[in-house]
């Protein structure tokens, strides 16, 4: 199976917006830097798999939109909006709990009269 057009540019795209290198980008992924590589250029020999692309998302890339060009969270959201997205999905579960009581705490201070 080969790569869809597209799926490399976005990729690459993703890959920009994290600040990584293929090789680092690819050791995330669980793939070697030219795989990535072969992966951005689409010059693969096949696809990225669905381990592949089950640490994306686990990583903080959106798939949906390497696969498919359309964000999951729509359009709308700023830079520093996906940005926060994107570091938030990349902590532990427990510092992703953590930010959420902060940022409860700032809302209900900024509710007050």
């Amino acid at each position: 199976m080969f790569i869809a057009e597209g799926v490399g540019i976005r990729l690459r795209e993703e890959r920009d917006r994290l600040g990584l290198s293929q090789a680092d980008f690819g050791a995330l992924m669980g793939v070697s830097r030219g795989t990535q590589k072969n992966y951005e250029l689409e010059a693969a020999v096949s696809a990225p798999d669905l381990k592949y692309v089950c640490a994306l998302e686990l990583h903080g890339v959106d798939a949906l939109y390497v696969l498919t060009g359309k964000r999951s969270l729509g359009e709308g959201l700023s830079a520093v909006e996906s940005q926060v997205i994107s570091q938030f999905r990349s902590i532990p579960s427990d510092d992703q709990k953590a930010v959420l009581r902060v940022l409860q705490a700032m809302a209900d201070d900024a509710a007050k009269p």
